[in-house]
């Protein structure tokens, strides 16, 4: 939840009261966790963001330079700047990636792994001193309020939320809305066009060729169906659509292609994309593939963070001007 810390309060126009709730709350936390002088909060020479880095790399089996940048939306030379701080300390160590030789893997030696362990000790220690005032009760209602922010602000959270010990709600409660798949059927194609076209007008400003792009795509996709080889899915929650997307051939022989992910505004925060993701890479893997690619945007971040966390890896990425917009198009893929 980043905050803005060189925007003021006092805009001339009203501000929306649900975010000005949110900086408030962002200011607290910033404060609470010592996040402005990191290094200082928890006694190590490292800022929030180079922590940051060193536990993914220190989490994640394989871990490149490309992956870090966008799982964590850092600018490629800053990242660079800070990875040479990294092994000028002998903390990684860097290598051409076995899978691709443009990409960069980081690992960590053996002090990067003692440092690391360091971070993550005194972080615990210091989540479990704020924690240590707070009777079982408000333990419980604190889990259960970051579960809902979670939930509400990040598409690729759980479905449904754990509901924190006490009494079970009143039989006569209103149940959570199941998100279910199916695959796609007479209107669904017609309405996957319509929802790309409005829904990217509205969130980022396309023109019409998005719409013509979109239309184009779904129709070769109608015209050259293969059930064998091709696949839509559109999800609903609660008995409405509120999501598509597409696994169809590529052009390269033994990889197939994710295309026209679309996540309705109201059902985000209920896991629909990664419902949606999951189920194209388990199709292509039954279907004999040998990769799933994808092209998106760097404007899309939550349809990144799915991609990302279903174990795409990002390839290329260059700039073009493409629907009326000046936009950084990214090539990603994930070996099956």
């Amino acid at each position: 939840m980043p905050d803005d810390p060189a925007a003021g309060d006092g805009a001339s126009a009203p501000a929306d009261p649900a975010v000005q709730e949110l900086r408030r709350f962002n200011r607290f936390y910033t404060n609470l966790i010592g996040a402005l002088d990191y290094g200082r909060h928890l006694y190590t020479p490292f800022t929030l963001t180079e922590a940051r880095v060193l536990y993914e790399v220190a989490n994640h089996q394989r871990v490149d330079a490309a992956d870090l940048r966008a799982s964590l939306s850092l600018d490629a030379g800053y990242l660079s700047r800070l990875l040479g701080k990294f092994e000028d300390r002998e903390l990684i160590s860097r290598a051409r990636s076995d899978q691709d030789p443009r990409r960069q893997r980081i690992t960590l030696t053996d002090g990067g792994r003692q440092a690391a362990g360091l971070l993550e000790e005194r972080s615990q220690d210091a989540v479990g001193s704020l924690l240590e005032r707070l009777s079982a009760a408000d333990r419980s209602r604190l889990m259960a309020s970051l579960r809902t922010v979670r939930t509400l602000l990040d598409d690729d959270a759980p479905d449904t939320l754990t509901p924190p010990p006490g009494p079970k709600a009143p039989p006569s409660a209103p149940a959570t809305p199941e998100v279910t798949l199916r695959t796609s059927g007479p209107g669904d194609l017609g309405w996957m066009v319509e929802r790309n076209a409005v829904l990217y007008a509205a969130e980022y400003g396309f023109d019409l060729s998005y719409e013509a792009l979109v239309a184009r795509i779904v129709a070769e996709y109608a015209e050259s169906f293969d059930p064998a080889l091709d696949r839509t899915w559109i999800a609903e929650l609660g008995g409405e659509r509120v999501g598509a997307v597409m696994c169809v051939r590529d052009s390269r022989p033994r990889a197939a292609r994710l295309r026209l992910l679309l996540v309705e505004p109201a059902a985000r925060g209920h896991g629909v994309g990664r419902r949606l993701v999951g189920a194209c890479v388990e199709f292509a893997r039954a279907a004999g593939y040998e990769e799933l690619v994808l092209w998106t945007n760097s404007v899309l971040g939550a349809a990144r963070s799915v991609y990302q966390r279903a174990g795409f890896e990002l390839v290329t990425e260059s700039g073009h001007h493409s629907f009326g917009q000046d936009l950084v198009g990214q090539d990603w893929r994930l070996p099956l």
